[in-house]
């Protein structure tokens, strides 16, 4: 009995030992393996990197990237993970401050998933140390589940809110420069094609003509109610319980889709018999040719303008106005 007790005694204080020391080692060897980005991990390595005692934060995301799961969010923020651990890894940081970034597919944790019961993917988790200065007495991991689509910049922020205060590293994303070398591409292709075509696209543009075209088209439509459907959703047209169809509906305050269409024509062959009468038909040289021309358009004008009186008393049997033939 009395040689026994020195060598219990001589074992506890080994082992005692041993797994004070084990921890700084687990943290540089999974340190280690991260290479600036999150450590891949499997069910074994999961388990010994959040096993206790341990002196650093373990922050693992658990995940599903493979396509055979149909999980898209997953596969979207593979890489803003990438990012989070390597603006960690890479940046500047106090040396008692040790965190561990991991990574857990679910085709290498399958024991994992199955243990934390997990039926969605991904999931983070922060995992407190139980020893050393920054230990947490609970020393339950922390959780957050994913409802959406989220940036590195917002899980970055959670996870700091978790960790002890003081500086930290950024969150810096890497310089895009494809994106900027297609930009400077693009520019140049148009300032070429601009230099090149200006010729004969700026007369174009510059025809008062075309610009006068367009304005009465964009009035025409506003006019006619096009802004009205779009916000009312009105109907193209309705029966008109005779087995017929509605054209116009009932009201000043009602249109129908068709309804607008015509009254936009109605208003287009107004607008080009005034034009024909005030700029075309004065610079005939023909004088019985324009004496024709005046007496079809000014026809045209009466009748049409006519049938938009006939229009407006088939909304408001109440209206007053009209003009013969209608």
């Amino acid at each position: 009995m009395k040689l026994w007790t020195p060598l219990f005694l001589l074992l506890s204080v080994v082992s005692g030992v041993l797994s004070t020391s084990s921890t700084p080692d687990k943290f540089a060897k999974y340190h280690s393996l991260s290479r600036s980005g999150p450590v891949d991990l499997d069910s074994s390595s999961y388990e010994d990197l959040i096993s206790t005692p341990r002196d650093y934060y373990a922050v693992v995301i658990l995940t599903a990237t493979d396509v055979r799961f149909g999980c898209l969010l997953c596969r979207d923020f593979e890489s803003e993970w990438d990012l989070i651990a390597r603006s960690w890894n890479k940046g500047t940081k106090p040396e008692e401050l040790k965190v561990v970034f991991g990574t857990l597919d679910f085709d290498n944790g399958k024991a994992v998933f199955q243990k934390l019961m997990l039926q969605t993917a991904p999931v983070l988790l922060i995992f407190p140390p139980t020893i050393g200065p920054l230990a947490k007495v609970e020393g339950d991991p922390i959780r957050f589940d994913f409802t959406g689509p989220i940036s590195a910049d917002q899980v970055y922020s959670w996870i700091g809110r978790h960790l002890p205060e003081g500086p930290k590293p950024q969150l810096v994303r890497p310089i895009n420069y494809m994106r900027i070398i297609s930009a400077i591409v693009i520019l140049m292709a148009v300032v070429t094609a601009f230099a090149v075509l200006s010729p004969y696209v700026l007369p174009i543009v510059q025809s008062r003509t075309l610009w006068a075209a367009i304005s009465l088209i964009a009035i025409l439509l506003f006019t006619s109610g096009q802004m009205f459907n779009h916000i009312r959703k009105v109907p193209y047209v309705t029966s008109d319980g005779r087995g017929g169809i509605s054209y116009f509906a009932g009201g000043f305050q009602n249109q129908f889709g068709l309804e607008t269409q015509i009254v936009a024509a109605i208003y287009a062959v107004l607008s080009f018999a005034t034009i024909v009468l005030a700029l075309k038909v004065p610079r005939m040289e023909d004088v019985k040719g324009q004496q024709l021309a005046v007496v079809i358009w000014a026809t045209v004008l009466f009748v049409t303008y006519g049938f938009l009186l006939s229009v407006f008393k088939a909304k408001n049997g109440g209206y007053p106005f009209y003009l013969p033939p209608f």
